[in-house]
């Protein structure tokens, strides 16, 4: 008897992971590549992602505070300001450790119209200078969680922007590369 109660093999009950999307476990935004995920104190999701098809460069946003970064402030780098996967982990990292900010819902998926006029609302508010500037995706970074649409998209919203605000916003294939150069004009003097 004794060895027939040590003997049986004990099935474990089986267990489905649950997914919570309130807290960004599953969330996956257009427009944007989720890479990594930390934790703060709270259980307030901490993200690394990455805009470009590359995947070279990354921001973090924080979904329980409003941390966000998509620049590398260190002046003492001779390399671009934008953030490699090292040092977006190494800072993402850093805040989980120290936030203690509740978990926030998710932004919802703004509509067609919303999504065009909150975009359009950043482009025409890049302060205009003495000079052109030129204009690249990468510029909107620390709002595409918030926008949640893909490349393509902002490149068809910024051909439409600068064909009805040619004054502001123009639009000219490249003499360097077969893409499209986007400048915000400079103000008129």
């Amino acid at each position: 008897m004794a060895l027939t109660l040590f003997s049986r093999t004990r099935t474990a009950p089986e267990h489905t992971p649950q997914s919570w999307p309130e807290i960004g476990e599953t969330w996956k935004p257009e427009g944007v590549t989720i890479v990594e995920r930390y934790y703060n104190l709270a259980h307030a999701v901490v993200l690394v992602y990455s805009t470009d098809s590359d995947g070279y460069y990354h921001s973090i946003a924080c979904l329980g505070c409003h941390y966000l970064v998509t620049r590398d402030n260190n002046r003492n780098r001779t390399y671009a300001d934008r953030l490699k996967l090292s040092d977006a982990a190494e800072l993402a990292n850093a805040h989980a450790s120290t936030c203690r900010a509740l978990p926030r819902k998710i932004p919802a998926r703004p509509d067609e119209d919303a999504a065009r006029h909150l975009f359009r609302e950043w482009v025409l508010g890049i302060p205009r200078r003495d000079e052109d500037r030129y204009l690249s995706l990468a510029d909107f970074d620390s709002g595409r969680l918030e926008l949640q649409r893909s490349n393509e998209w902002m490149y068809a919203e910024l051909d439409a922007l600068a064909a009805e605000r040619g004054d502001v916003l123009s639009a000219k294939p490249s003499e360097y590369s077969p893409s499209i150069e986007y400048k915000i004009l400079r103000s008129p003097s």
